[in-house]
């Protein structure tokens, strides 16, 4: 099903690896007319640029750093400049980590700072200057890619949760605001995915089998797992879908 997204103009943030990276193939294939590839991985948001665009698509690596409102400003203006418009916004950017990770009684204000400005700044600074630009559209498409860990509880990713907590919250509340201008936001709910970010978590034998074991299709997702579920909000399929929750986990949450 080729051309889902003919002719619309999106922006992904953390492009170059993953769910990311994934989404942005995606999108390419289902016929975007122009795409903003954002990350802090220069060397790789620069190379999937370029097969991108030796393929024949209109694709442009942008260096963000989602938790800075100043370079999201300059990242739209860049966007308004080369495209007039934007159809859609995918906040994909998060941190993980060790930092992050322990219990409530070892989780440290600096483990909250991080992933408050990560997980849920950048969220919020992307739909901000995201929504004007989609106003001159005349609506647009919103997905904040936000996780199981705010649906359940688990041993481990205390800060993680918060975070993406808060944009959980960000998500109802702009689809409510923005629903009449036709601004659709909705969430994806990712569970257990093999990406860059858990690559050294699951190289560990004890810490992977913890997570399959909560899954139970009994097996960890690959990152287009995710991003086939973020075409779909993308897309004028789910036009009458704001503020909702598309949950791909394997099952985690139904336990």
């Amino acid at each position: 099903m080729a051309g889902r997204l003919e002719g619309k103009v999106a922006i992904v943030t953390g492009g170059a690896s993953g769910i990311g990276e994934a989404t942005c193939r995606l999108f390419v294939r289902e016929g975007v007319r122009g795409l903003v590839l954002a990350d802090l991985n220069e060397t790789a948001g620069k190379k999937i640029e370029g097969e991108l665009r030796a393929a024949g698509s209109d694709v442009l690596f942008v260096h963000l750093d989602v938790s800075q409102e100043a370079q999201w400003i300059e990242t739209m203006k860049m966007l308004d400049a080369r495209w007039g418009c934007l159809d859609i916004l995918v906040n994909n950017a998060g941190r993980g980590g060790v930092l992050i990770r322990p219990p409530v009684e070892h989780t440290t204000e600096e483990a909250m700072d991080v992933s408050f400005a990560i997980n849920a700044k950048g969220p919020l600074f992307g739909m901000k200057h995201a929504i004007p630009l989609m106003r001159k559209s005349g609506g647009g498409s919103i997905v904040n890619v936000i996780s199981v860990y705010t649906i359940i509880g688990d041993v481990l990713a205390t800060a993680y949760a918060a975070g993406k907590g808060a944009t959980r919250a960000l998500t109802k509340m702009a689809a409510v605001q923005y629903a009449k201008e036709k601004i659709r936001v909705n969430g994806v709910f990712p569970g257990f995915v093999e990406t860059g970010m858990t690559k050294d978590l699951h190289a560990q034998p004890e810490a992977r089998q913890h997570r399959i074991d909560l899954t139970p299709l009994g097996r960890l997702a690959m990152p287009e797992d995710i991003a086939y579920g973020i075409v779909y909000l993308a897309s004028d399929e789910s036009s009458y879908m704001t503020g909702s929750e598309l949950v791909i986990d394997g099952g985690i949450s139904s336990r």
